[in-house]
């Protein structure tokens, strides 16, 4: 049991709606404003098996109202007295996001088959590195960017082998996704450099920053020229599997052809690749920003103000950074293609 004053979030239902406020505002898009007085029983914690008294303030920036019957989210509140009380925070989201994801693997499995099965063991394996040991390394201190680095090379190499095994194909690949989020970090560094700005000056840095002055050793100014290397890696890895893959069907076809042959038909598969990721990964960092852009838009900002303001910039600098190691992985990847592949496979070698 704490002692002294807390709060917990729990589950909760609601049970009986008592007083609602609540009305669509046209001004809003139709969303909700008001208030609610709901019946909850407590489904987790110290008090699950409770039945209390609760408020729910609804807002378009707060949520939808709640009726009989949803599970929803608790703060509940405890005091030094030994008192306590529940506000609503949010509806449940949990069995929502179990059914999405449940969804979402049994497409990839139905649809992709063994390989399907591979890549959602390989998407666990990210998400556990990222989560497990990035994290964790940042927040004690350890160097951002090399960091990130390092992790999402081991990241593409494990993921790689998982995939297609130990074979030339996948060395390829490897070697390719490696260089293009090498380019890509000193590209990151290069414009960071240029444009005077850093991981210090990225949105919801603030509760960050008051983390390092009261003592944890992240790493911020890092933080920018990571999360291009993060945001990069999935593309990189794509245009690097595709080029390695297309090459060797292509030699494996004619292995009587000569190393110019062979880094022309590469370089002709690989620039058709090259314009879709490239603007997959532009069209990413624009779909984030879509917000930002209308209410810029709106308002309609001078050009000066809207070119030098954070944001824009950091958006233009992310999807250049990881546009250009697209951009250069691709000859690459290609060049190291015709050097392992030619004269070194034979038929259904990889």
């Amino acid at each position: 049991m704490q002692k002294g004053a807390y709060a917990e979030y729990e589950a909760g239902e609601v049970m009986e709606i008592l007083s609602d406020s609540c009305e669509p505002d046209p001004a809003a898009d139709g969303a909700y404003r008001g208030d609610q007085r709901l019946l909850v029983a407590v489904k987790s914690g110290q008090y699950a098996g409770e039945t209390l008294l609760t408020t729910h303030a609804v807002g378009p920036l707060y949520g939808e109202p709640a009726a009989p019957g949803d599970h929803i989210t608790l703060l509940i509140s405890t005091y030094e007295d030994g008192s306590h009380n529940a506000t609503v925070y949010e509806h449940d989201r949990r069995m929502a996001i179990v059914l999405i994801l449940g969804a979402f693997l049994l497409v990839t499995v139905l649809v992709g088959g063994k390989t399907g099965a591979k890549s959602i063991l390989g998407l666990a394996m990210t998400v556990a590195v990222l989560v497990c040991l990035l994290i964790p390394l940042l927040l004690k201190g350890w160097p951002t960017i090399w960091t990130t680095f390092l992790l999402c090379s081991y990241v593409a190499v494990v993921c790689f082998v998982i995939l297609g095994g130990t074979n030339r194909k996948i060395l390829c690949a490897c070697l390719g996704t490696v260089a293009g989020m090498a380019l890509a970090t000193l590209f990151g560094l290069a414009a960071q450099a240029l444009a005077h700005v850093n991981g210090l000056r990225i949105s919801d840095v603030e509760p960050l920053l008051q983390l390092r002055q009261t003592g944890t050793p992240i790493g911020l100014r890092g933080l920018l020229v990571g999360g291009i290397i993060i945001s990069s890696l999935g593309a990189v890895m794509d245009v690097a599997m595709s080029v390695c893959s297309s090459m060797y069907e292509i030699y494996n076809q004619n292995l009587a052809m000569s190393r110019a042959d062979l880094f022309k038909a590469g370089m002709h598969v690989a620039r058709d690749m090259m314009g879709t990721d490239s603007n997959t990964l532009i069209l990413a960092f624009a779909g984030s920003s879509v917000s930002m852009l209308l209410l810029d838009y709106a308002y309609d900002l001078p050009y000066q103000q809207i070119i030098n303001s954070n944001n824009i910039g950091i958006a233009i600098m992310q999807g250049l950074a990881g546009s250009f190691g697209i951009v250069l992985s691709v000859p690459l990847t290609v060049l190291i293609c015709t050097v392992l592949y030619h004269g070194k496979i034979v038929k259904k070698d990889c």
